[in-house]
C-alpha cells in the first residue's frame, strides 16, 4: 500500500491548534496522529478529551489516536465519542489485550497495538490476525524530539514476516524520530504509516516537508 503520513500534533503550536489542523487539512498528510499521555504509563501528560474534540471539530482527516495510558479499556467509548477513528493501545498496558481490541472494534474504530522499544514483536503472534495496525515505537514513549533507535529496522522486518505468516491485514506504523533520513529505509523494511512530529512542525514549510516525505516514500 502507499505510504501514509501521520503528523503528530504533539509537536503543534497548542496556542494555534486550529491553524495547525487546518494546515494539515491542506497538506498531503493522510492521518492526524494524536498522542494521549497520562503521566503514569509515561512520564508526561498531554491531551484530554476536550482537546481531542477541538481537533476533531477542525480536522478533515482521520484521527489516529495513540493511548500511552494505563487501563485504556475504561475510556474506549469516550475516545470514540471525542472523535477517534483509529485507536491504538500499548501491549504493555493491557493484561487482557484481546478483549480490549474487541472493545475498540465494537465501538466502530480501527484497532492498533503499540510496542515499546524493548518489547518483542513475537509477543503479538496470538493477536496479530485481529489487528488493523501495529505501532512500533522507535523512541521511548513520553516525549517528542527524541533520537531514533536504529534497531527499529530489524523489528519492522520481523513484524512484516509475522504479519505475512498469519495472513494479517495489519499495517505497520512507526512513531518517533522519523525524518527524511530514515523514512525510505523504514518503508523498504515494511512500514506503511510514518508518524512525524518535530520534523514536520519545526520545519520552515511543514506542508512542503509532508509532501517531500510522501513523495520520497512512494517512489
Amino acid at each position: 500500500m502507499p505510504t501514509l503520513i501521520a503528523p503528530s500534533v504533539l509537536a503543534a503550536d497548542f496556542a494555534n491548534i486550529q491553524r495547525d489542523i487546518e494546515m494539515l487539512n491542506k497538506s498531503n498528510a493522510d492521518w492526524i496522529h494524536v498522542d494521549v499521555m497520562d503521566g503514569v504509563f509515561v512520564p508526561n501528560i498531554s491531551f484530554g478529551f476536550p482537546v481531542i474534540e477541538a481537533i476533531k471539530k477542525y480536522a478533515t482527516k482521520p484521527l489516529d489516536v495513540h493511548l500511552m495510558i494505563v487501563q485504556p479499556e475504561k475510556y474506549i467509548e469516550a475516545f470514540k465519542k471525542a472523535g477517534a477513528d483509529i485507536l491504538t493501545v500499548h501491549y504493555e498496558a493491557c493484561p487482557h489485550l484481546h478483549r480490549t481490541i474487541q472493545q475498540i472494534k465494537a465501538a466502530g474504530m480501527k484497532a492498533g497495538v503499540a510496542l515499546n522499544p524493548h518489547t518483542s514483536v513475537d509477543l503479538l503472534d496470538d493477536i496479530i490476525a485481529d489487528l488493523d495496525l501495529v505501532c512500533i515505537m522507535s523512541v521511548n514513549p513520553g516525549f517528542g524530539g527524541q533520537k531514533f533507535i536504529e534497531n527499529t529496522y530489524h523489528k519492522v522486518t520481523k513484524l512484516q514476516l509475522l504479519i505475512a505468516k498469519n495472513n494479517s491485514k495489519a499495517v505497520i506504523e512507526i512513531d518517533g524520530g522519523v525524518t527524511d533520513v530514515n523514512a525510505e529505509k523504514l518503508c523498504a523494511a515494511g512500514a506503511s504509516v510514518l508518524v512525524a512530529g518535530s520534523f514536520v512542525f519545526n520545519a520552515p514549510n511543514p506542508i512542503q516537508t509532508i509532501a517531500d516525505l510522501k513523495t520520497s516514500t512512494n517512489q
